[in-house]
């Protein structure tokens, strides 16, 4: 093990060095009103907050923190484009007629993301090179297979790799077998995130940041939303803190999610020569692991690596070890490459795989539940937020609304989840051993 694999990264969300500057963001005063107020300041709420701006609604949004502080700041970035479900499956799960909405939104929302960024003006560092998704196992590659003809069969734009296309594609000797999505792609996730904030602003949605909403009550016909310092009456109530929300405000509504958690690093910047035979033409990588593998480049040529890991502090039960042995894994040509920056974040994961989105009183919804695929469906549901406010029917929507459903056993199964990555990479380690390609 080199030099630079010998100790430890910085704890630093890496994003956060590298972002376009915050919005201006002050801490809200006083009693206000509005058309509609949003609570999250990550990739939903923003992109809800330009939509509905842009459409002439008198929209607040309220962030605890900073804009992006949660998931959307913490993001590998990565534009996956795909559910992990055939088009079969998801009409079976959600009947004809949504499936086939489903389906077609899915099949566009690479394009309608990369259409928003260039739309909006904003700089996120966005690259649309393709997405190798990789199989472990030759389980895996049957999984793969029925994917892409499900999907080819609706008209994604897959192609498959085989043998020493996937290593020519991907820089991966790992990999006998992948599917190219075409479509898919990178970017800056929190300067995605402050770049739809600012956009919001410019269209005249107010922002404040700093105070943790503390009420949330109906008052003369209106919500009135109330932090410590003042509130917003509104008629209509956006919740978007996915993985961050609280049942102090939605009562129940953990229980339809677990809080999965995702670890990345940053190494030090790639060499002319390593660029050429790491991610050749900036094309990002995710792999059929249980606890997944995915990896892309950031703007300055640093390899940023991730999976799924126990908790925030990236050490906990193996998360570095995982993570160092991961980058060896999948491009043992880094051994002993420089790892600058490790950080982790909560991603909502339903059961379903499918975001959620929730009417839990009239007048207010909320969404959640990306499932590891937030950077291009924040965009779909931060269009469809906008279109349910602005009256679109609800069948129109592509993801249902639905009433809140707790999880058999959440509270217990919640409790072990900081186990889950150690046993998912055991489990892993005995699926390739017993049936690697």
């Amino acid at each position: 093990m080199g030099e630079g694999m010998s100790k430890h990264p910085v704890e630093e969300i890496h994003w956060s060095v590298t972002a376009s500057a915050k919005p201006e963001c002050e801490s809200l005063k006083g009693d206000i009103d509005a058309d509609v107020v949003i609570v999250g300041g990550g990739l939903t709420g923003c992109r809800t907050a330009v939509g509905l701006a842009e459409a002439g609604l008198s929209v607040v949004l309220l962030e605890e923190r900073d804009i992006g502080w949660g998931a959307s700041g913490r993001s590998g970035g990565q534009c996956n484009p795909l559910w992990r479900q055939t088009p079969d499956e998801l009409a079976k799960r959600f009947g004809g007629a949504r499936a086939e909405l489903l389906v077609k939104t899915t099949l566009q929302s690479a394009d309608e993301l990369f259409r928003d960024i260039r739309h909006f003006g904003v700089e996120c560092d966005d690259v649309q090179n393709g997405w190798v998704q990789a199989a472990h196992t030759s389980g895996s590659l049957k999984s793969l297979e029925r994917l892409h003809a499900a999907w080819q069969g609706v008209g994604a734009e897959i192609d498959i790799l085989e043998g020493g296309d996937v290593e020519s594609v991907s820089g991966s000797p790992e990999y006998r077998f992948a599917l190219f999505h075409r479509k898919g792609g990178s970017v800056q996730p929190l300067s995605l995130t402050r770049g739809y904030a600012k956009a919001a602003q410019a269209r005249g949605a107010r922002i404040f940041c700093g105070e943790a909403v503390q009420g949330l009550n109906r008052m003369n016909g209106r919500w009135r939303v109330s932090t410590a310092a003042g509130s917003v009456s509104a008629e209509q109530v956006v919740l978007t803190t996915n993985a961050y929300s609280r049942d102090a405000l939605t009562p129940g509504i953990r229980k339809t999610f677990f809080p999965l958690v995702s670890i990345a690093v940053a190494t030090e910047p790639l060499s002319a020569a390593q660029q050429a035979s790491v991610l050749p033409n900036k094309v990002t990588i995710a792999d059929t692991r249980k606890a997944i593998y995915f990896s892309r480049y950031d703007r300055d040529g640093r390899l940023i690596f991730g999976c799924v890991g126990s908790s925030e502090s990236v050490g906990l039960l193996g998360g570095h070890q995982r993570l160092r042995k991961g980058v060896e894994t999948v491009f043992p040509q880094l051994r002993g490459i420089g790892l600058e920056r490790t950080w982790g974040g909560r991603i909502a994961v339903t059961q379903e795989m499918i975001p959620h989105i929730h009417e839990p009183a009239p007048g207010i919804t909320a969404a959640l539940g990306f499932s590891g695929r937030g950077i291009a469906m924040t965009s779909v549901m931060g269009r469809a937020l906008t279109s349910k406010i602005l009256g679109e029917p609800e069948h129109a929507l592509p993801f249902p609304v639905q009433s809140m459903k707790s999880i058999p056993c959440h509270a217990a199964l919640n409790a072990l989840l900081p186990l889950g990555a150690p046993v998912l990479s055991l489990k892993d380690k005995f699926d390739k051993l017993t049936s690697g390609i």
